[in-house]
């Protein structure tokens, strides 16, 4: 499958969908900001929004502005898919709270589709998290999974946050670029992995290998697990290996997103994927 080819089918790809039975959303105001009850995602800050808006699977419900963002999407010739409304900054401060980076930027949309695991191209790195719970560190994840072509995300629908918000915002656009695969069951997902040929290499600390020393092969599954408790046991146990990052100082893990992006770094290098 080519890259074109994965775009217009995953283009979808990135949000729970409102058949979870559960709050995929947040509602621009009141108490709880990362809750809404009709399914709705809230998408806020210049990246955020703007790729929101390039991205044609997308739908954009509602749309506020403050004339300086307005000016903006014009300048840059981003269409706008819906009339905005117009508002001072202050308002959109009182929707999200006083700490939201929202840079006069504040969309409600539909989330995005999550594709079927078995639809997944057969090539290229593929991240897989582990109850990652923290929306900074997916969102960051899902940064870095854009920056190294990462072909999807595969993620569970329970103990994951929503992406929607911080999250979405963490990723600065990314949201809309790398497909999010959504699964129950992350054990049997891994072993569907495994059944169609991927490489499933769990990252640890206490790993057997080192990941920059162990050959590496495509399709390959990069899993990560939680902050603190790291990969479950049936994780761990349902890896083809499970590898560490080896490094020279004292301090020998690092912050999930960090990992991430080294562990992503070390297998495209090693599958010769940087300079494709």
């Amino acid at each position: 499958m080519s890259d074109r080819d994965r775009k217009q089918r995953f283009q979808r790809g990135g949000g729970k969908g409102p058949d979870k039975g559960r709050s995929s959303g947040h509602r621009p105001g009141g108490r709880d900001r990362e809750a809404s009850p009709d399914g709705s995602v809230i998408l806020y800050g210049w990246h955020t929004v703007a790729a929101a808006l390039a991205n044609p699977q997308r739908r954009i419900r509602k749309l506020w502005l403050t004339e300086n963002a307005a000016r903006r999407l014009a300048d840059d010739k981003i269409e706008l898919r819906v009339t905005p409304e117009i508002v001072r900054p202050d308002l959109i401060d009182s929707r999200l709270g006083p700490d939201a980076v929202h840079q006069g930027l504040l969309a409600e949309a539909e989330p995005l589709d999550s594709p079927d695991i078995n639809d997944l191209a057969q090539e290229g790195i593929v991240l897989v998290l582990d109850q990652i719970t923290d929306p900074h560190n997916v969102g960051a994840i899902l940064r870095s999974a854009a920056a190294f072509a990462v072909k999807a995300i595969v993620t569970t629908a329970r103990h994951s946050p929503d992406a929607t918000g911080v999250l979405a915002k963490s990723a600065s656009g990314a949201l809309e670029l790398v497909p999010m695969v959504t699964v129950t069951n992350l054990a049997r997902a891994l072993n569907e992995l495994n059944d169609l040929g991927f490489m499933t290499v769990g990252l640890d600390s206490e790993g057997s290998e080192d990941l920059g020393a162990m050959p590496l092969v495509q399709p390959l599954a990069l899993v990560l697990g939680a902050e603190g408790q790291g990969l479950r046991r049936l994780t761990r146990e349902t890896c083809s290996a499970v590898a560490r990052l080896d490094m020279p100082g004292e301090i020998k893990s690092l912050n999930v997103s960090n990992a991430a992006v080294l562990a992503l770094y070390i297998g495209a290098s090693r599958l010769g994927l940087m300079g494709t």
